[in-house]
């Protein structure tokens, strides 16, 4: 529901409902009933509050490190055709590709960084002591942000024009599905995973 209405409930977090709609020209009220109704019809979150710290970084890992490695090269060569045979209309989202393989390069950075060095203190029993690499990882998802929000200007929203062919509309519709899946991933990093770390 928010990646409906273009807010940031992951990466650029800690700031209230009101002032993000606020910045987006959005009715505060409106947007917290609507997630409310999606509360009262969609299934019931992962209760990553209460379950060991080590199970939350395996399921960051499986559900999301590892579909992202896979995702991005696929999103990426889709994104090349459509510029190599599309790069003379108006609507091509020209330099969409080279923005995808930059943000790959530096999203599997950020990844084997967490995989190698924080996620192994964390799950060691010492995520109070790894303060410095949290902040290094909630920097690089402010700075991913930044990119999304890029691939959302360059896709017009992921709304494919009338006469696009199916790869472009495939690459719009699984960036689509990826920023949504990428959001998840940091939120449960940023508000669950390095909140409940740092306090022991």
């Amino acid at each position: 529901m928010f990646a409906r209405h273009h807010l940031d409930f992951c990466c650029h977090g800690g700031v209230s409902v009101a002032e993000a709609c606020a910045r987006k020209g959005l009715d505060a009220s409106q947007i917290i009933e609507e997630v409310a109704a999606e509360e009262r019809v969609g299934e019931a979150p992962a209760v990553w509050e209460s379950r060991p710290l080590d199970l939350l970084t395996r399921h960051i890992v499986d559900r999301y490190h590892r579909d992202h490695r896979a995702e991005l090269p696929r999103l990426l060569s889709m994104a090349r055709r459509v510029e190599q045979v599309h790069g003379d209309k108006p609507e091509c989202p020209r330099g969409l590709a080279d923005l995808i393989a930059r943000f790959f390069d530096e999203v599997d950075g950020h990844m084997l960084k967490e995989e190698q060095i924080l996620f192994p203190i964390i799950e060691s029993g010492q995520g109070s002591t790894a303060g410095g690499p949290i902040q290094v990882m909630e920097r690089e998802h402010e700075d991913a942000a930044v990119d999304l929000e890029r691939m959302r200007e360059l896709t017009s929203d992921y709304v494919p024009p009338a006469a696009a062919c199916g790869t472009w509309r495939a690459l719009y519709l699984g960036l689509a599905e990826f920023v949504r899946e990428f959001m998840e991933h940091v939120h449960l990093e940023n508000h669950l995973l390095f909140p409940r770390a740092l306090r022991g």
